[in-house]
């Protein structure tokens, strides 16, 4: 298992890697969920990070470390879209050359950011384990680079930067913390640093009731998937891979789980948007409506 601490630090190095490249993105007091809580909540609207995204802090943070190595081209990754569009961002700046591989059923929107960015596309799978799982061969087979969205330390660091910047903003550690899981590499970076620096944070898992594969893993204690189904919670659809090394972090960091349904989703997209004048994707929806799960709590 990677240690805590290790990642810890490893997230304070990337944070001085990456931040020529990315924002610190806002931290927004939200009255309206504070009364509902009866306490302080406040939106980490990475959102408004470059790409819409907090995947340009770990693909930037890899392929930073990539051309430390002296690898610049010949890359390949997987992605639904946000972590495809953080790599090609990357790539694009640092006049590095790569293919980003996506399922199918990634939405039209997000195809055309990635074609923007000037990335190659290859489409293959209805799924993104099964794109993964295809950028992965293809790279055994012609000897490429290949980029984990989630499964992969220096990416993990990357993402874990938000936990840092939250420390500064807030000028101290929240009581909880509700992070948004899919291959887990986001939630594994924030609290690695959290838990490192103060323990009795809570750390809480949300994921979307139709593709909760981290959520029952860890609740069967073995790696579990199951027929995953269309989410609004795109961004975090799909399972993760066997062995992955965000799953033993998962297991040891995060203190409870929340599976979020369809219709919670949707509301809560429309009532963040009338509350705070945000429009945020499914996936981010997920964490403010585990938060409205249990106000009092």
């Amino acid at each position: 298992m990677i240690e805590t601490i290790n990642l810890s630090s490893a997230i304070q190095e990337a944070y001085e890697r990456i931040s020529p490249y990315i924002l610190q993105t806002p931290l927004i007091y939200s009255p309206y969920l504070s009364e509902k809580c009866k306490g302080k909540v406040y939106l980490k609207m990475e959102s408004e990070q470059y790409t819409g995204s907090f995947k340009a802090r770990g693909s930037m943070n890899k392929i930073l470390c990539l051309k430390d190595r002296g690898i610049t081209k010949n890359i390949i990754t997987a992605s639904t879209g946000n972590h495809g569009m953080g790599v090609a961002r990357a790539l694009g700046i640092l006049g590095m050359e790569g293919t980003v591989v996506i399922p199918s059923n990634t939405v039209q929107a997000k195809q055309d950011a990635l074609q923007a960015y000037g990335a190659t596309i290859n489409i293959h799978g209805d799924d993104c384990l099964i794109s993964e799982q295809y950028a992965r061969q293809l790279s055994e087979e012609q000897g490429w680079t290949y980029v984990s969205p989630y499964n992969d330390a220096e990416i993990i660091a990357g993402q874990g930067t938000i936990a840092l910047e939250i420390e500064k903003q807030l000028g101290v550690f929240p009581d909880e913390v509700f992070v948004t899981i899919g291959g887990g590499g986001l939630i594994s970076g924030i609290a690695s640093y959290i838990k490192d620096k103060h323990p009795t944070t809570k750390i809480r898992g949300c994921q979307p009731a139709l593709s909760p594969e981290m959520t029952l893993s860890v609740r069967l204690g073995k790696y579990t998937t199951v027929k995953n189904q269309e989410t609004l919670s795109d961004a975090s659809a799909g399972a993760f891979e066997e062995g992955a090394i965000t799953y033993p972090l998962c297991q040891q960091l995060i203190d409870d789980f929340t599976l979020i349904s369809e219709q919670e989703i949707a509301d809560t997209i429309r009532l963040v948007l009338a509350k705070e004048r945000k429009l945020i994707e499914g996936s981010a929806a997920v964490a403010v409506a585990s938060l409205l799960r249990n106000p009092p709590k």
